[in-house]
Order: C-alpha cells, then sequence, then structure tokens
C-alpha cells in the first residue's frame, strides 16, 4: 500500500472452493455500513477530490457536454386509435417527458418525473396505454433502484385510477380490450420466499382495476425457475394471449399461447409453443389470425416463421413455417406488420436487420416473406423499435441516430414508399466533423472482429493521438452508430475513440454471442487486447496514450484487460463493474447472470470464471495503469462492492506512483445502475473525460 492511498488492512480470509485455495483479503469491504468500511470510503472520497480539483477545464467540459446534450430526445409514438403517445426531452430538461396529443385538443404533458420529484432521482421507467387510450399503465422507480412501482392513471384527467402497485421491477403489461383488466408480472411478497432471494420469484398475474394486487390470480409462475422474467401480451381482438419466460439473462425462451375465447381469462388453458429449448421466441398474435414467431431457433441470425391456429399441429413446432428466412450476414432485430385498408390486396412486413452494426429496412410482402424493397435511411445508423397502429395501417414510424446524429423519428409510408422525418430532437447544436472508419483485424484465435475508429476529420492520418477504446462484449447486446456526446466531445478535442464489436455481443448473431460466453468468456477480453493492439500498429495511438473503457459487463472487460494486459493502456475506467466473479452470484442480480458466465458451483464452471476474474488476478510490483472505478449507491444490478475490493487491490499491488497513474474511486448517491437525470450524465462524463485526457494528455 502506498502511502498515499487509504489503509486497508488485509485479511487472512481464505475459500476453499472444489478443492482450491481462493485467497479474499477485503471481504470486509462487503459490508458498505461498516464502520470500518464506511471510513474507507470517505478516504477514499478526499482521495478523488483531491484529484478532482488538479484536472484543468473540467468546466469547460462540462458546458460542451451540456450544450451537445441540449439538442435533446425524442421516440416514436405509440398509437391508440388517433391519439398518441410519445417521449420527448427539450433542451433544459432533465429527463424526458411523456406526451399525449389528439385531434382537437393538442399536445399535453402525462407523466413528467422532474414535477413528481425535482431532485431528479426519480425516472419513469416503463408505459402502456389501454387499448381504448383511455387509461395509462406506468412505472416510476426513486433513487436509481429501479425498484419499479405500478400506477394507473386517467389519461383525460390525469387522476390516479389504480396502484401503487410495488415489486414490478423489470414487468410486462397486457391490458384487456375492455380496458378493466390486465395481464402484468410481479415479484412475490418478501415474507414468502427464502431470504436473500427477494429480486427473484416473479409471477404473471390477472389484475382487475380496484381489486387488491395482493388478491390477482396467479396465471403462471409457481413452480417454475425462480429467475424467471416474464413477457406478456393480448392479441388486439383479445383472443390470444401469449407469455414468455426467460430464466435470468438466459439466451432462451419458454413460450405458451391461450385461446382467451375459450373460458375464463384467469384460468387461461395455456398450450406450449416452445419449452425447454435453446433459443429465443417471441410469438406474436396477427391481425388476420396468423401467429407471427420471431426467433433464432434453428437460425442464430434470426428469422420470422408463421403457425397458423387452424392447423391441427398448432402450436407445436412441425406447425410453423418459414415467412422470412435468416439473412447469412445480417441479424434480424425486429418487425412491423402494416395490412390497414389503404394496403389493399398487398400488406407488407418491415424486417429491420443490422448487418455488422448498421441497420437496415427491407420490405417483404406478408403473404409470401418476398423481399419487395427497402425502407431509406438516412445513412449509416442505427434504426429502432418500428412503431404501427395497433387496428393496422399503411404507416410505420421508427427512431434513427448515427454518430453524428442527434435521434430523429422517421415516417414510412407503404402506399408510396417515401421515407420523411416525422419529428427531429428538439434543439438546434453546433456539431464537430467526425470522420467514421470501420476496420477489421483479426483476435488470438484468427477471428475477424470489426472495430468503428472515429476521429476528427481534420485529424492527421499516421499521427498518434490520446484515445478511448470501448467495448463491452455480452449478454447479446450490440454496439451500434448512436449520437453520444461524450464521444463527439472527445473527438473534437482532437482524440480517437474506437469502438470493437467483440464476441459476446450481438453484432453477428446468436453463435457471435455464444462465442463469447461461459467457457469461451477470454474470447471476448482477447479480441478486446487485439483491438488495442490495431489501434497502436496502424498509429492511431500508443500505449501511453490510449485509455479503455466500460460499464457493467464491459467494467468486467476493463477489469481483465487491466490484470491481464497493463502494459496495453495507460488509463482505465471501469463503470459499475462486475469484478469478484468467484462472489458475483451472491450480490445484486449475479445468480440471473449464470448462464452468461457460469457458476462457481459447478467445478467445472468455477475453473472457467476463476481463470479470469480480475480480483483474483491482481499481482504485486506490476505498474498497473491509471484506474478509474465509477460506482453508484443505488445500483440494485451490480453491487458496488466489486469495484471497492478491486481497488483496494490494486492500491495495495501496483508499482506505479500514485501521483502519476493513481487508482481512484467515485461514488455516487440517489442513483443506479440504469437512467440518470441529464446533469448527472453531464457530471460524470465531464470528470471521466478529464481523467482520460490527463493521463494521456489531450488538451481540453
Amino acid at each position: 500500500m502506498q502511502p498515499s492511498y487509504p489503509a486497508a488492512p488485509r485479511q487472512d480470509v481464505v475459500d476453499i472452493i472444489h478443492g482450491q485455495h481462493v485467497p479474499d483479503p477485503y471481504r470486509w469491504l462487503e459490508d458498505a455500513d461498516s464502520p470500518q468500511t464506511q471510513d474507507w470510503l470517505r478516504a477514499q472520497d478526499e482521495l478523488y477530490a483531491r484529484y478532482l480539483a488538479g484536472l484543468p477545464r473540467r468546466d469547460a467540459l462540462a458546458a460542451r457536454l451540456s450544450e451537445l446534450l441540449s439538442a435533446g430526445d425524442v421516440a416514436p409514438p405509440a398509437w391508440r386509435g388517433e391519439r398518441q403517445f410519445y417521449t420527448r426531452r427539450e433542451p433544459g430538461q432533465e429527463h424526458a417527458v411523456l406526451y399525449t396529443a389528439a385531434p382537437g385538443e393538442g399536445e399535453r404533458a402525462l407523466i413528467d418525473p422532474m414535477s413528481i420529484d425535482p431532485s431528479g432521482a426519480t425516472t419513469l421507467d416503463y408505459w402502456r396505454p389501454s387499448n381504448d387510450g383511455a387509461l395509462l399503465a406506468y412505472q416510476l422507480s426513486e433513487g436509481g433502484t429501479e425498484e419499479a412501482v405500478l400506477r394507473i392513471v386517467d389519461v383525460g384527467s390525469g387522476d390516479l385510477v389504480d396502484g401503487p402497485i410495488d415489486r414490478c421491477k423489470y414487468s410486462d403489461l397486457a391490458w384487456m380490450p375492455d380496458c378493466k383488466s390486465f395481464y402484468y408480472g410481479r415479484r412475490l411478497a418478501p415474507g414468502d420466499v427464502p431470504p436473500g432471494e427477494e429480486q427473484f420469484h416473479r409471477r404473471v398475474y390477472l389484475h382487475r382495476l380496484g381489486a387488491d394486487p395482493d388478491q390477482d390470480t396467479v396465471i403462471l409462475g409457481d413452480g417454475l425457475d425462480k429467475l424467471n422474467y416474464y413477457g406478456v401480451a393480448v392479441s388486439r381482438d383479445g383472443r390470444w394471449l401469449s407469455i414468455t419466460a426467460s430464466a435470468g439473462t438466459a439466451p432462451r425462451t419458454d413460450v405458451w399461447v391461450a385461446d382467451l375465447s375459450e373460458g375464463d381469462p384467469a384460468a387461461p388453458r395455456l398450450q406450449v409453443l416452445q419449452q425447454n429449448v435453446d433459443a429465443n421466441t417471441l410469438p406474436r398474435a396477427g391481425r388476420d389470425g396468423r401467429f407471427y414467431v420471431f426467433t433464432d431457433r434453428d437460425a442464430p441470425r434470426g428469422r420470422i416463421a408463421v403457425a397458423d391456429p387452424a392447423d391441427p399441429s398448432f402450436p407445436r413446432y412441425e406447425s410453423w413455417r418459414d415467412l422470412v428466412a435468416e439473412d447469412p450476414e445480417a441479424v434480424l432485430t425486429g418487425f412491423a406488420i402494416l395490412d390497414g385498408p389503404g394496403m389493399g390486396e398487398h400488406p407488407v412486413l418491415l424486417a429491420s436487420r443490422s448487418r455488422h452494426a448498421i441497420s437496415e429496412i427491407a420490405v417483404h410482402a406478408l403473404a409470401t416473406g418476398e423481399r419487395t424493397g427497402t425502407v431509406t435511411l438516412p445513412g449509416l445508423g442505427t434504426t429502432g423499435g418500428i412503431s404501427e397502429r395497433p387496428e393496422g395501417g399503411h404507416e410505420a414510424w421508427f427512431g434513427y441516430t448515427s454518430h453524428a446524429s442527434p435521434v430523429r423519428v422517421l415516417h414510412y409510408d407503404a402506399t408510396s414508399g417515401e421515407t420523411e422525418v416525422w419529428q427531429r430532437s428538439p434543439g438546434t447544436v453546433s456539431l464537430p466533423q467526425v470522420t467514421a472508419e470501420q476496420v477489421q483485424y483479426e483476435s488470438a484465435d484468427g477471428t475477424t472482429i470489426r472495430m468503428l475508429v472515429l476521429s476528427s476529420a481534420s485529424h492527421e492520418a499516421g499521427a498518434p493521438r490520446p484515445a478511448i477504446l470501448y467495448g463491452y462484449g455480452g449478454f447479446n447486446v450490440s454496439l451500434t452508430p448512436a449520437y453520444s456526446p461524450s464521444i463527439l466531445a472527445w473527438v473534437e478535442a482532437g482524440g480517437v475513440y474506437a469502438i470493437a464489436g467483440l464476441r459476446g455481443g450481438g453484432e453477428e448473431g446468436e453463435q457471435w454471442h455464444r462465442a463469447g460466453m461461459r467457457a469461451h468468456k477470454q474470447n471476448v477480453f482477447d479480441d478486446f487486447h487485439a483491438a488495442a493492439e490495431k489501434l497502436i500498429s496502424d498509429g492511431w495511438t500508443t500505449s501511453r496514450q490510449l485509455v479503455v473503457w466500460g460499464g457493467s459487463n464491459g467494467g468486467l472487460l476493463v477489469g481483465a484487460t487491466v490484470t491481464q494486459r497493463p502494459d496495453l493502456c495507460a488509463a482505465a475506467v471501469c463503470s459499475a463493474p462486475l469484478l469478484d466473479m468467484i462472489r458475483y452470484e451472491l450480490f445484486g442480480l449475479g445468480e440471473t447472470w449464470n448462464d452468461e458466465y457460469g457458476t462457481v458451483a459447478d467445478a467445472e464452471e468455477f475453473g472457467w470464471v476463476r481463470g479470469y476474474s480480475p480480483y483474483h488476478h491482481v499481482r504485486d510490483g506490476i505498474r498497473y495503469p491509471a484506474v478509474l472505478f465509477t460506482v453508484f449507491d443505488g445500483d440494485s444490478r451490480v453491487d458496488p462492492l466489486h469495484a471497492r475490493k478491486l481497488c483496494a487491490a490494486l492500491q495495495y499491488a501496483t508499482a506505479s506512483p500514485a501521483q502519476e497513474r493513481p487508482v481512484l474511486l467515485r461514488r455516487e448517491s440517489n442513483v443506479g445502475h440504469g437512467a440518470r437525470a441529464v446533469s448527472r450524465t453531464v457530471g460524470l462524463s465531464a470528470q471521466t473525460l478529464a481523467f482520460a485526457a490527463a493521463q494521456t494528455g489531450l488538451r481540453l
């Protein structure tokens, strides 16, 4: 322990797991409320404050980030008849506001998180209008905890109709056509589950407005996996109920459907559409009576099948037939059906795909699946979910963004084939000129990886510059082009920003994901290390000018890079990270991720995580890069204990002088893992970018 770091006693704590000795000298830091941990945290706060005070031009950077964020944000509308529901964040607003509009009445704000909580710590997590647009179900969380509380309001008056209903974290909702009841997901009460499992044990319920939610009818969940997350949907005509279940984040779903016309909605006769199959499948009851099945079963890049309930073999797999086949080079990400009266006898299906992380939308004949055209997009960017009218129509709305353009909502008219801007982000900002180049490189095993490199248009080729390398590589998450004030501010100042499409992500489909999970997790780290080497060998940067950056699962990536390849970079920003992979299942939502990483309870899988767990691979006397850990006290997904433990371990072991390459902990209260107020985003981004600039020599 260098004298400039807070004292952190190393204790002789050793676990014996599957016959192996696993030291854990900072076990005491797991208890955030202990006096010893609190003293250590206060000392870390003071250390960080002293460092922060010496960072130049942080205020100017924050001002520029605020300016870039003042572009605001918009989202596609959800239609209920002629009534629209949509979110928009105006310049200067901390959170997006949910609005509604209908002919003859103009626009009204329905849910404004800042009006509810001026501190900015409350977030709108979810919303769903009733079929007639008269009621709105929505979920709010306080303090970043994502402990969503469900309420129902009258859209016309704003009066509370039902709720609050607690324990709805990560829960879906589907209205019945009468708008007097809905299916939804909710956790069991804490007293009804074993201690420590309060975040699990969800059920699907039927709730009738005004009824006691604790008396709601259980539809599904008893006896099933305690880690299950449930999705629910009811067809527009109210005939079909579909329920999906996934155990934690496992890339597979069980699916049930029920014909609600056959009996009581409180006791639907659920039929298995898919169960115990290693595939993700999502059914949708079409307005034409068929089921449209979005699946990666036998198609890792995704396909759309149809199944007819009139078929005697429905809903078994043999009743499915391909409508839109798998594309061998693009990943299917969503679809919409345009089958309203304006389409006549030629309804179409819009299929959105990502081709090497760049979005495209194709037009297919709904009857045959034949590709008939393409939806024109503004450039090489990313489209959001496609919105259509629930009763059918000829129009579609979707979001579009790129690294150099704020989000806008585009409108597609299938009768004319034209695409136009429906709504732009409300703010006007001056954007820097950015050049994007997609490069390919080989990972350690020869696999080709793609990386997007962003730089200033005035950047001199071959002149090494301070650079940030960002990655995630997990949970089938794709890194696609998106408007980012942090990226733009860094590039505008003369830096290089690179985004690597690592295995474990979804950039190339489910096989790509699985090539970076479980026993193959080291592939992700190797891909990231090879990305750094590519940036250096091609002259974009040097190891003395490179920062590796990631959060959550990407924080694990950064932690593994720091401990496996400390020579690659000058600094690391490690946000809300997983770092103690031996004990990750014991905290937060860790147990829900054991299909992604493996479980320590199994000897072979223990070997996987023990092989790369960053906390367990810190070595004394190594010149580690500077590291800034950022954690959030309201984080209910990844416990901040991970960062505390690795921070202490690195501060003890590093041979790098604290004045040159410090190891620091930045913590933030009343905010969690996900959504946050704009001012908090500015503060965090300004400090982390200033840290990166100071460690690489970039002049802001």
